[in-house]
């Protein structure tokens, strides 16, 4: 069952060859269906007068060009906007203000399907000018699903359940730590009326604001210990610092589940980690999902160098080759990367494509079949120095 790019015959917006990513991976299941999961897509195109990929409009425009362009890759396979089982809506914080536009367009084009639908909020993108970067997931037919109020769970080919960004609710004032449990308690309604449990729980990325305390990130973490993921250990997980979070929110959470049963994963020589309340990867079912890596090698503590954008995506990368290995997988098994830069390291990162064309190989000297992939701007990252971090998720059956 392994991806293969998708390649649409008309894709007018730009030529999508020569780079490190794909627009989208797709696969053929046993029982015949096909799976999509997609890079994310914003308004840019080819510009001919320009000379250069620019992004034109305000956000109707731009969620308009973003859906048009995530149809012809979905129906490049066969699939179409009634088989998206997951919506991540990454938006700027200017585009924020904005959002009931890109709602607006978003239930016009699902009509009567409705997928859940993430939420997540970052600095900038890689199009200076974009306002928002949509992904997706799909399969035949739109996978499982529970309502929940007026949103979806929907469960994926291998299990997942991706649950709604779910914002903190509370009063203005809320200290961060209560927003968090306040996310995590919604989380828990929305996933007991799918039948499944805090313990279900296989990743969360968290992103919170520049004013959240070091005291506060360390009471999260040990909240995530003691309240997700499977037997006593938390979830894979990831920490973004991001300044323009809406209102007076502090902390917000994209939360995935799995209906199979979680199983930590760690290296040889990183079982300290166990210790420490810190899990590299879960494997549930058919699917491995890693915590976020930025350039620090866990087993040794060792990190590349804090000025060096590429030397941290490199030593990221192959944090991310020992873990897949611990699995008996190489590379070619990613089939999603999420990378955050800082705007400090945004200057050179153009410089961490050909790290991904040395690391993302397999070996065997044939060109591989790139992972669907997002590249978003963060304020800055929880470790001092780090201007680089990869969220990946493979495949392993």
């Amino acid at each position: 069952m392994t991806y293969e790019a998708v390649r649409p015959a008309e894709f007018p917006w730009f030529r999508y060859d020569g780079y490190t990513f794909s627009l989208g991976l797709a696969r053929t299941l046993p029982d015949g269906r096909t799976e999509a999961v997609l890079s994310g897509h914003s308004a840019s195109e080819y510009d001919p007068g320009a000379g250069r990929i620019v992004v034109k409009g305000g956000m109707k425009d731009q969620v308009r060009t973003a859906y048009a362009k995530i149809a012809a890759i979905l129906g490049a396979v066969g699939l179409g906007f009634a088989d998206v089982t997951r919506v991540v809506e990454n938006f700027t914080a200017a585009g924020l203000a904005d959002y009931v536009e890109a709602e607006a367009v978003r239930r016009e084009v699902f009509g009567e399907h409705l997928p859940p639908a993430s939420t997540v909020v970052v600095d900038a993108l890689l199009r200076r000018d974009a306002l928002v970067e949509i992904e997706v997931r799909a399969v035949t037919g739109g996978g499982g699903a529970t309502p929940i109020a007026d949103r979806i769970l929907r469960v994926s080919p291998e299990g997942e359940v991706y649950v709604p960004t779910a914002p903190p609710l509370g009063p203005s004032g809320e200290k961060p730590v209560d927003q968090y449990r306040r996310c995590v308690e919604t989380a828990a309604d929305w996933l007991g009326k799918a039948g499944l449990g805090l313990g279900s729980v296989v990743a969360v990325r968290e992103n919170i604001s520049p004013d959240v305390l070091p005291g506060e990130v360390d009471e999260m973490r040990r909240m995530r210990r003691e309240l997700l993921g499977p037997d006593g250990l938390p979830p894979a997980s990831s920490t973004v610092v991001v300044a323009g979070l809406a209102g007076h929110a502090q902390v917000t959470l994209d939360i995935v589940a799995s209906v199979h049963s979680p199983r930590a994963v760690f290296p040889d020589g990183w079982g300290h980690l166990r210790d420490m309340g810190w899990t590299p990867a879960i494997r549930a079912g058919g699917m491995l999902f890693l915590s976020g890596l930025d350039g620090r090698d866990p087993g040794t503590g060792e990190a590349a160098p804090a000025d060096d954008v590429v030397a941290q995506a490199e030593a990221a990368y192959q944090a991310v080759r020992t873990v897949l290995a611990a699995e008996g997988l190489g590379p070619e098994a990613l089939c999603e990367t999420v990378e955050y830069v800082t705007a400090a390291g945004l200057p050179a990162y153009r410089g961490v494509a050909g790290v991904r064309e040395r690391m993302l190989r397999d070996g065997t000297g044939r060109d591989p079949v790139w992972p669907a992939s997002t590249g978003l701007v963060c304020a800055e990252l929880p470790r001092p120095g780090a201007q680089f971090l990869v969220l990946p998720t493979a495949v392993a059956g």
